[in-house]
Formats: C-alpha cells, structure tokens, sequence
C-alpha cells in the first residue's frame, strides 16, 4: 500500500494568555525528577495528580466537564516528534475539559477542538484552545496550564467545536454544531496544595500504568474490550505500544445490503484509553482481488466506540486485511505516555 504524505495540522491549540499571575508555591516538588532511560512505551510515571472540580454544563448537544489540579509538564506532539511543555513560574492550575453524550456517556474525541475563555469581574484572564491529550488517570481530555489572577470567582466559558468525524448509528446526526456553556469556578490556591499528589519511586518506569480514575460526575473515555466489539473480529495487534483490534461489520445498520464494515479500534494498552486523531490508510482483498484502498475516517459509534472505518463494497465473509499507520495520534501526553505511540507500523489480519 502507498503510505499518504502526512502533513501534521498546526493551531491545534494556539494560546494567547492575556493576563494573569498566582505563581505555583514549592513548585519543585510538584514535577520530580524524570524517569532515567525511559522505555519507548507506556510507562508508569513518577507520580499522579489528584483533580478538583471547577464546574459542569451542557453545552448544545455536549455536556462539559471542568476540572483543576496542579500545574504540570505534558508533551505535545507534531509528526511523530514529542516536545516538552514545562511548568512556568506563574502558572497557576492545570485545567482540564472533558466532552461527552449526555444519553449513552460516551467521552467524544473532537477534533475540531475546543476554546476556554477565563474572566474575572468582567476582564478577560486568558483566552486560548486547550490541547487535546490523552493521561494515564484520566484518559483523553484536552487540558493547559492556565495562569489566573489570585483567589476568587472566574468565569469558564467553553466553546465546542462541531464534530468533523463520521457519527454512525446512535450519533447520527448529532454533534454537528457547536455548543457553548459558562460555569463559574470558585479558585482558592489553598484548596488546590490540598489535592493529592503521590509519588512512585519503587515503580516509576516500569512497563505498567496507574489506574484511571473514577469519577463520579465525570465519564472516562474508554474503547470496549476486544471481545465485545461487534462484528467478526479478524485480529489484534501492537505497534509503538498502541493495541490495535480490527473487525468485520455486514449487519449494521447504517449499512446497506451490498456493504460492510471494516472498522479498526485503537487504544492504550492497560487502560482501553481510545488513541484519537490518527491517520490510517487501509486495503481490504477478497478472492485475490482488491475491493478497497484508501484512507481510514476517523469515527463514532455507541458499540464500537471512538475508531477508524470505511464502509467497503463487499459481501466477503472474512477479507484479507492490511492497516497502515500513516501518523500516530496527534494528541499531547501527560508523563508515562510521551514516548508511546510514536511510529508508523504496518499490519496484516484475516485472510483463509
């Protein structure tokens, strides 16, 4: 298959703090030292954050979920290169977004992203579109570190982009406009040093992850199991530390009688944390005989979860199938995934 030239989109989330100060106290202790030779994999890092919550809204279609912890280093990507993103002196929060349907809960990767516009007494504190990331305990987000002017009342006002992703069966014909939703989030600096911060330093490193949290107000964003994807599933494989499960849908339906399914569910090992904004090229053989070859659309579906898919002009029963990884995920990454999920692999299911 020939691999599509990928161009790696910019302006993700371009930031533009306007103002702000409320510089993190012992903020030292908050980042330890990183893990030393680190694998080229998902790894357990070397602490986890506690999170507070700033607010919750429905914003159109979506409801938002708003939440805080401490300031801290992510990684953002472009390509398949990580870059790091340090704490600075006056950050005073890591602020975090969180998308869903409000009928099946189902945490939605939007691609188009989102926008966080902070204002105090009617003076506009920072105005910037947060990256979409993925963490070890709390799965894909999209998150920044926000500088806010001391202890009071802000108000949060998020704008949710539209989905250019394919809905399919339950979200057919939603998500297809914006939503917007303000909370008010009562900041004290004190309550944010009383969030908990635990360290590992017997396990840091190792090839393992922390738990996601549960949260009652908030879903986590997860890909069903394997075995309760629908369809035939025609295999699993790992690249990059990604796990990747392929399956076969002829009954669904969106479908039409000449028509099947070829859908590919990417995800984190350990937690079933979705791998969102990939480029994925796919072929699909039947009788020796090619019946697709093209690009994988990004998509959502209430039984297979966030994926990439083509609808294939085919009745075959079990096609041979090839997957190519054009770009990993262009999402940023909170320690212990920064150096996973980087390369382009390549892989072959079914087939008799």
């Amino acid at each position: 298959m020939n691999r599509r030239q990928f161009l790696a989109g910019a302006g993700l989330a371009g930031a533009t703090v306007l103002a702000g100060c409320g510089s993190l106290s012992s903020q030292s202790t908050r980042a330890p030292p990183l893990v030393e030779d680190r694998p080229d994999a998902t790894y357990r890092p070397t602490h986890a954050e506690g999170m507070g919550m700033a607010g919750m809204a429905q914003a159109g279609e979506y409801m938002v979920g708003l939440s805080y912890s401490f300031p801290h280093r992510f990684w953002t990507v472009t390509g398949t290169t990580a870059e790091k993103v340090d704490i600075r002196s006056e950050d005073s929060v890591h602020l975090m977004a969180t998308v869903w349907d409000p009928e099946t809960e189902m945490v939605l990767p939007v691609s188009a992203g989102l926008s966080i516009t902070v204002e105090r007494d009617g003076e506009t504190v920072a105005d910037k579109s947060p990256w979409p990331m993925i963490s070890q305990n709390m799965g894909f987000h999209y998150g920044d570190n926000y500088a806010l002017d001391g202890d009071g009342v802000y108000q949060l006002s998020v704008r949710v982009n539209g989905m250019g992703e394919r809905r399919l069966g339950a979200f057919e014909g939603r998500f297809g406009e914006a939503g917007e939703a303000t909370v008010e989030f009562d900041f004290a600096r004190n309550t944010r040093d009383q969030l908990s911060f635990e360290e590992f330093p017997e396990t840091q490193g190792e090839r393992a992850a922390v738990d996601l949290m549960n949260m009652d107000m908030v879903p986590t964003s997860q890909v069903p199991e394997v075995s309760a994807l629908p369809g035939t599933v025609l295999g699993t494989d790992k690249g990059s530390d990604g796990v990747y499960a392929v399956t076969w849908l002829q009954d669904a339906g969106f479908l039409a009688e000449s028509e099947s399914y070829l859908a590919v569910s990417a995800r984190t090992p350990y937690n079933r944390v979705p791998l969102p904004m990939m480029s994925l090229d796919g072929t699909v053989e039947s009788d020796g005989e090619t019946v697709f070859d093209d690009a994988l659309t990004a998509a959502v579906h209430s039984e297979l979860g966030y994926h990439y898919g083509a609808i294939v002009e085919t009745t075959a029963q079990e096609p041979s199938v090839g997957i190519d990884v054009v770009a990993p995920p262009q999402v940023s990454r909170h320690e212990g995934y920064e150096t996973a999920f980087l390369t382009t692999p390549s892989f072959s299911f079914g087939g008799n």
